[in-house]
């Protein structure tokens, strides 16, 4: 294996793409997390509402159903920059849209235009992952994927700061405006950049980009062990997607201002989150990643506990930086080693199917399980039509934090299945070339 050193492994061109398409897959979920529920709230529109409009974000569980296209297809670009271009246009189109419609009266058709940009972004995400995954060389794929990361997180600042203030000050249809244009420079990139060898042989049939992904990974070590993989990518951020679903309105809950949160909370989160993903690539280095997952994950669920006390500390903004930055760098450190198991997990063969398979489960619980948090902190009936399927009880805000913590444990357990602590580093379904890598 050719060996690079630092600088040169982090000052190549292969390296910025990583920063800017991170950046450009990032901003349309910031957007529908954020920004959208911020806006929502401040119209008054109930939790509840806010928290099963959550389930508008499935295109993100079920991308894998689509993303064979991907694999198969391309059109004059190559495959995988055809369809960032594709999708880049839509979001660009449809992210100021919003704008043009108030939250209580508008709220069928804002949801209806959520689902379209959940749809294009996940689409755009299929895309980024796979060419990402066919950019990077073999030595570089952790690396890239942390940078990727971090990047995604960056764009956090745009819907989450630099728009939240910009709307105590313009009409949100100016926000609108103003936060879609940051998808430029993604376009841009997907304009002047080439398309990346494929590692594999481009499937010749529709049928065998659908079949064969999923063929190849039961395969490898049969149902039990496939089946457990998946377990483990849906549960293992459960704990924390649960807690960061409603953030936004329990920070307004809590007093605080757009302002402050823009300014405070969002920047208290970031960096120290971006700081736990590099920390944590560098750290794996030398626990290697079935340690890490067991190290970061438990710091990941131990930090929740810390918006358990915010929700009985009053207004305090150095208590909110201090909470939110622990919070956010037990998370950096958990998402670094999370998403290099991923990584490793897939076959290049088959990249664009079996990433978004993947990447689906990892986001089921923010879209499924994040869809009741509003019912678990304020109580109340779950209604379809006019039946009522089940009645809620209140937990409130430090309650639900503490339900937060507890759901991180079943991801903890597969751990020793997954990645026991004293065991080898290949992991459940992992490809034997790229475990032999990775080791």
């Amino acid at each position: 294996m050719t060996t690079h050193s630092p600088r040169e492994a982090l000052l190549n061109r292969r390296m910025l793409i990583c920063v800017l398409t991170g950046f450009s897959s990032g901003l349309p979920l910031f957007v529908l997390i954020s920004l959208l529920s911020a806006w929502l709230r401040e119209g008054g529109v109930d939790l509840k509402a806010i928290g099963l409009l959550a389930l508008v974000q499935f295109p993100y569980i079920w991308k894998f159903l689509w993303a064979p296209l991907c694999d198969r297809y391309g059109f004059r670009l190559g495959r995988r920059r055809s369809w960032m271009l594709v999708t880049q246009l839509g979001l660009l189109l449809t992210l100021p849209a919003f704008g043009f419609f108030a939250p209580q009266p508008d709220l069928g058709t804002i949801s209806a235009l959520a689902v379209v940009v959940a749809f294009f972004s996940a689409t755009q995400d299929i895309a980024i992952d796979a060419y990402r995954r066919e950019l990077l060389r073999d030595e570089e794929q952790g690396l890239g994927n942390v940078i990727h990361v971090n990047a995604y997180k960056v764009s956090s600042l745009i819907p989450g700061s630099l728009s939240l203030i910009l709307a105590d000050h313009l009409s949100w249809q100016a926000v609108y405006w103003i936060t879609a244009l940051f998808m430029l420079p993604g376009l841009l990139l997907t304009l002047l950049v080439r398309e990346p060898e494929a590692a594999e042989r481009v499937p010749t049939t529709l049928r065998r980009a659908v079949v064969e992904p999923f063929r190849e990974f039961v395969g490898r070590n049969g149902w039990v062990s496939a089946l457990t993989v998946l377990a483990f990518i849906f549960f293992y951020k459960l704990g924390d997607s649960m807690a960061t679903a409603l953030v936004t309105p329990f920070y307004l809950d809590m007093g605080y201002s757009k302002t402050e949160i823009g300014m405070i909370a969002k920047h208290a989160g970031l960096w120290p989150n971006v700081a736990g993903g590099i920390f944590g690539g560098i750290w794996m280095v030398y626990l290697g990643t079935h340690r890490a997952l067991w190290v970061f994950g438990m710091l990941q669920a131990l930090v929740i506990l810390g918006f358990a006390w915010l929700a009985t500390a009053g207004h305090t903004l150095v208590g909110l930086a201090s909470v939110i930055g622990a919070e956010a760098f037990g998370v950096g450190l958990g998402t670094a080693a999370f998403v290099a198991y991923i990584a490793s997990t897939t076959n290049p063969a088959y990249t664009a199917t079996q990433f978004a398979l993947f990447t689906s489960l990892a986001a089921t619980p923010r879209t499924l399980a994040n869809a009741f948090t509003g019912f678990l902190v304020e109580g109340g009936d779950l209604k379809l039509g006019g039946l009522t399927l089940f009645h809620v009880e209140a937990l409130g805000w430090e309650r639900f934090f503490w339900l937060c913590f507890m759901a991180a444990a079943p991801g903890m357990l597969l751990l020793f299945f997954i990645a026991p602590w004293n065991g080898t580093p290949r992991s459940f379904g992992r490809p034997a070339a790229e475990s032999d890598r990775a080791a």
